[in-house]
């Protein structure tokens, strides 16, 4: 996936919406910027399928030798599939973040949490003004 046609939350999570019959789905994963900014990680909390989930609340962690981070999730709906080889192989996230780099699948229960995300343009003012 191209990072410049997906999606973002304000807390640094990536999304690509897909449709499917008459379901969406959201792959969510973190940004380059995140990544870069958490340097070297140690530790990755994966949710769990079934896991039901809404805009913003915490669907697992990711830990840096710097520090502990929550991963939130940017849409409302139910963990339907997760990238378990993340977890002993922590390297993806910084050589293919917007592909590989995916933690997990959402099937979408609510349609208001990605109207609040942000377009590419958008999300790269906030990363410039973060800094």
């Amino acid at each position: 996936m191209k990072s410049e046609e997906l999606l973002y939350a304000s807390t640094h999570e990536w999304v690509h919406i897909i449709e499917k019959g008459n379901e969406k789905f959201a792959t969510i994963g973190i940004s380059a910027f995140a990544i870069e900014a958490l340097t070297d990680l140690v530790f990755i909390q994966l949710p769990e399928v079934g896991q039901v989930v809404s805009t913003g609340s915490s669907l697992g962690e990711i830990e840096s030798v710097k520090a502990v981070s929550d991963i939130y999730s940017p849409v409302d709906g139910e963990i339907v599939e997760v990238n378990s080889p993340l977890a002993n192989s922590l390297e993806t996230f910084s050589e293919d973040p917007y592909g590989e780099g995916w933690i997990a699948r959402i099937r979408i229960a609510d349609q208001a949490g990605v109207a609040q995300l942000m377009d590419y343009e958008a999300y790269q003012k906030q990363c410039a003004e973060e800094g």
